[in-house]
């Protein structure tokens, strides 16, 4: 099987488990309940976790070995800015899909990374496909949720975490034609991407994983940021 191939389903299944995670969110119809309350806010939780995790293991580390300090600052700073705006225009209109958002911010940068390293060290871009997949599964799942409390279908919302899906392999393939010499405009991607991720997470996602006298839910962000730690310990 040829390295393109490869690359194409990998990144593909990555992004399928967002739908994935869409799918169970629609499946799961219990009545409401403390626990099932608790379990829907430690998966949010648990989401926030991984996406701090993505940002220190994924997306950082190599902007911080190729970006001068100035430049990494600047340019995490600016994603921050970029999507603070963002949001406040889309809470103005009442649209705001801080979590969806947020997986796109994470997913599409880590697919033109995985493209990019793909050339160099195969397992590496393998390792890391299953990294962003077990990512995206809880992002879908808190995805899906939270597009439903913003009035859309299920079925729209299930149609978009499919589309996303198919972007996973459009990047990862522009990261294996274009980026694997562009080590600076790579790390400024993902440097951006992390700025306006960190934001996401304490401006929408953190709050609305906690619940008033119930503590267990935030134990979700501690697991959730131990997967990254084992993400980033076996893609070294």
């Amino acid at each position: 099987m040829s390295p393109l191939t490869i690359i194409i389903i990998a990144s593909w299944f990555a992004g399928l488990a967002a739908f994935a995670g869409g799918i169970v969110a629609w499946l799961e119809n219990s009545a409401d309940s403390v626990i099932k309350r608790e379990f829907t806010h430690g998966v949010i939780a648990f989401g926030g976790g991984i996406l701090v995790a993505a940002v220190a293991f994924a997306l950082l580390p190599q902007a911080m070995i190729v970006l001068s300090p100035v430049s990494l600052a600047f340019i995490f700073c600016a994603g921050g800015v970029l999507f603070c705006i963002l949001d406040a225009y889309l809470s103005n209109r009442g649209d705001t899909k801080a979590q969806f958002m947020a997986m796109l911010l994470d997913f599409l940068p880590e697919a033109l990374a995985l493209g990019a390293v793909f050339g160099h060290d195969r397992r590496l871009g393998v390792l890391l496909a299953a990294f962003i997949g077990a990512q995206n599964l809880p992002e879908g799942f808190n995805s899906f949720r939270e597009m439903g409390t913003v009035g859309v279908s299920s079925r729209g919302a299930l149609m978009a975490l499919l589309a996303v899906s198919f972007l996973g392999p459009i990047a990862a393939c522009t990261g294996y034609f274009f980026l694997q010499d562009q080590t600076k405009l790579t790390a400024g991607i993902m440097a951006l991407a992390g700025g306006g991720i960190m934001y996401l997470i304490f401006q929408d996602i953190a709050p609305q994983s906690k619940i008033r006298r119930h503590w267990i839910p935030a134990l979700g962000a501690v697991m959730g940021f131990a997967v990254g730690i084992i993400g980033k310990q076996l893609i070294g």
